[in-house]
């Protein structure tokens, strides 16, 4: 059963601004340490910051909490597999709103391009 649906879209210019303008503070603020370091192992982190900014930001709709008191930044992450695909795994607060909404699995998509990054996130009790 869908528990709910998430979806964000993020322009990846506005990321690499708050990169350029705050650097590693922005990005340890909303990436988990295995984030960041997939992000900033590329030329142009910002198309990769910017997808797990969405990502989270979609599951955060799909719980319908927004990234706030009970769900935030780092409380979600975003693994990606050796196939390319994606997964989120959640922790502290996540893990138990997760497990308070009764929900067994989120699915997760992610796209980009130089301009946009998207997101979407299905809960699934």
């Amino acid at each position: 059963m869908i528990l709910g649906v998430g979806i964000d879209l993020v322009e990846v210019g506005r990321i690499r601004d708050s990169l350029e303008r705050l650097g590693e503070r922005f990005a340890r603020r909303i990436l988990c340490p295995a984030e960041y370091d997939y992000c900033f192992s590329h030329t142009d982190p910002s198309t990769h910051v910017a997808a797990r900014f969405a990502a989270k930001e979609a599951v955060s709709k799909a719980f319908g909490t927004g990234i706030g008191t009970e769900l935030g930044w780092l409380d979600i992450e975003v693994i990606r597999l050796e196939s390319g695909s994606t997964q989120v795994r959640l922790q502290g607060a996540g893990a138990q709103l997760m497990e308070r909404r009764l929900a067994k699995i989120i699915h997760l998509n992610l796209t980009h391009t130089a301009q946009y990054a998207s997101a979407v996130a299905i809960l699934e009790g």
